[in-house]
């Protein structure tokens, strides 16, 4: 059974289902999502792209709240304004947890309903009272990575932190390197403009050996394939990364990447809008045994890039 197939297949259901019933969607349903993304970050967007196409469609009323930068005392206040105004769901990733959990437990406490998504872990969310982690496991995730560079041959990989404090991304490297079986070092950066290609490039030029590039975000990426692109041809280190932009499915198209990790980010927009909505009307939520209502990873290769580019919803 393709990838591709099962996509489609998904997309319909989410996108297609039948309407009847849900049309009588109390008007008045109001979800606040809460996150660390920051707004240069395409991933959040296609998050954001499945929120708001799921309150369309149900008639709800959805709000969206990330510190500009990644900033967890900020975050951390968003999450206490979302409790005050009583949302009928509130959705939050925790890429901190010792400093998130009171917030969030609070929430839970105060019988307002949360889906935790991509990063955290389900035995947080068991832990904190949320419904269910939606995402992927992130060392998980970075050990599969790993696994495939090694079957690459990859002797010198770099793996590139643009959120420095962020469990989730600490554990993709952590997970690599030991998917790899080698002691991959970590190049850390930040989001800001021309912060990661002025790093890499630093780093390639002292480091000329390296031959992996492990992007664990769509910005980085991008940054990469730029930087990479200036190299001579007997020097650029191939490149793979997390998460899916269009300018990152262009890139494994036509071979300037080697692959990404698509963890689904439109789901884990759409689908919690979807899950509040029939809990409110009919007090029905999923059975989630071990806590993570997967979404990834997957692994998107030239194939499957060439199929997302018409598929993804898009940052539109």
């Amino acid at each position: 059974m393709s990838r591709v197939w099962l996509i489609k297949r998904l997309l319909a259901f989410l996108l297609l289902m039948p309407t009847a019933g849900l049309a009588q969607a109390d008007a008045g349903m109001h979800v606040v999502f809460v996150t660390h993304g920051q707004p240069s970050d395409p991933y959040w967007t296609i998050i954001q792209n499945g929120m708001n196409d799921a309150a369309e469609k149900l008639g709800a009323t959805v709000e969206y709240h990330a510190p500009p930068g990644f900033d967890i005392a900020q975050m951390n206040d968003l999450i206490n304004e979302a409790i005050a105004s009583r949302p009928d769901g509130l959705v939050v990733s925790i890429p901190d947890e010792k400093a998130l959990e009171p917030a969030v437990k609070a929430a839970t406490t105060a019988g307002i309903p949360v889906i935790i998504i991509d990063s955290g872990s389900p035995s947080l969310a068991k832990k904190l009272g949320a419904l269910f982690f939606m995402g992927q496991s992130e060392f998980g995730a970075g050990i599969e990575a790993g696994h495939r560079a090694r079957e690459l041959n990859i002797k010198h990989a770099v793996c590139i932190d643009h959120e420095v404090g962020n469990v989730s991304l600490e554990a993709r490297c952590h997970g690599f390197s030991s998917g790899l079986g080698a002691n991959v070092p970590v190049l850390e950066t930040t989001l800001r403009a021309g912060a990661v290609q002025r790093d890499l490039a630093d780093y390639l030029t002292a480091n000329p050996q390296t031959d992996f590039v492990l992007g664990l975000g769509t910005v980085v990426a991008e940054s990469a394939i730029d930087v990479v692109q200036n190299l001579p041809a007997d020097r650029r280190p191939q490149i793979a990364a997390f998460d899916i932009s269009p300018k990152v499915l262009a890139a494994i198209a036509d071979g300037r990447m080697t692959w990404t990790i698509d963890a689904q980010p439109y789901l884990m927009g759409y689908v919690p809008v979807v899950m509040f909505d029939l809990l409110k009307r009919y007090k029905l939520q999923p059975v989630v045994p071990d806590g993570l209502y997967a979404t990834g990873p997957s692994f998107v290769e030239k194939a499957d890039a060439i199929a997302l580019q018409a598929l993804m919803p898009g940052v539109r």
